[in-house]
């Protein structure tokens, strides 16, 4: 799982690294583009009005919005998602068939094995699994000490679970404000160009209001789609542990039943 994650760091690092690049080659002169809308203005006007592309949208907004903050929030989203990712990966491969491994367990304990029941577990993979290989490797010392591992194990598991969900709230919560960052800065330059031009003209106040209303836009995008996947990871965080709970139930209940047998 570590080497899963340091490819995707490497992955969001090339893509942030892509990104700057292509904000650079996107750029277009002022009298290249000029020249290019006023080549193309007779063409629009006899066949009516041209659909522009999605991805040539999107990096038209990329570009007008500021290579700068527009990358950094490229960067937010990419680094949110692969903590996301690999959240997802490790919950789903953590997920475990507690009703097959409660049914292997209790056969091993029918037969009087403690052994074959400890190794049932410690071949299964997920948090289950570990909770009841800790508390089975201390069954000799009672019921009561069963008990109190099973607990402190558990909530060692849950942490597991969580781990690094502190980072995708971190993301979720400075997209949006390198958003209103970007606001601020659209404004500065906006009043800038007034001050400049001595003269408060649509052109000049359009040009700062559109690059702010551009980064807040995306920083609000890039933090809603990180929010999505944060809750679906609490969600399934949530059933692992009342799947955890309640299986850790069924195992002291097993273990009651087979202290009551050998009696």
């Amino acid at each position: 799982m570590k080497k899963f994650f340091m490819i995707l760091a490497a992955l969001a690092t090339m893509a942030f690294t892509a990104s700057i690049a292509f904000a650079q080659d996107a750029e277009v002169p002022a009298e290249e583009a000029t020249e290019q809308v006023a080549e193309a203005a007779p063409i629009a006007e006899e066949e009516g009005p041209v659909e522009v592309p999605l991805t040539q949208a999107i990096k038209t907004k990329f570009i007008e919005g500021g290579p700068g903050f527009m990358a950094l929030l490229v960067l937010c989203l990419i680094l949110g998602l692969a903590f996301a990712i690999e959240r997802i990966l490790y919950l789903s491969f953590a997920k475990t068939n507690t009703q097959t491994l409660l049914e292997k367990v209790e056969a091993a304990l029918n037969k009087g094995n403690i052994e074959e029941a400890k190794t049932v577990c410690r071949e299964t993979r997920g948090p289950v699994a570990s909770i009841f290989y800790q508390g089975l490797l201390r069954y000799d010392q009672g019921l009561e000490t069963v008990e109190k591992t099973i607990i402190s194990y558990g909530s060692v598991q849950s942490n597991l679970m969580e781990n690094g969900l502190s980072w995708i709230a971190l993301f979720i919560a400075i997209a949006p404000s390198l958003g209103f960052l970007g606001t601020v800065v659209g404004m500065v330059m906006a009043f800038d160009d007034i001050q400049k031009a001595g003269d408060i003209s649509p052109n000049i106040v359009a040009g700062g209001m559109k690059v702010a209303l551009i980064t807040t836009v995306g920083g609000l995008i890039v933090a809603l789609i990180l929010q999505v996947f944060y809750n679906y990871i609490l969600s399934r965080i949530e059933n692992l542990t009342i799947d955890m709970e309640d299986s850790s139930i069924s195992l002291m209940d097993l273990l009651t039943k087979y202290e009551d047998k050998i009696k």
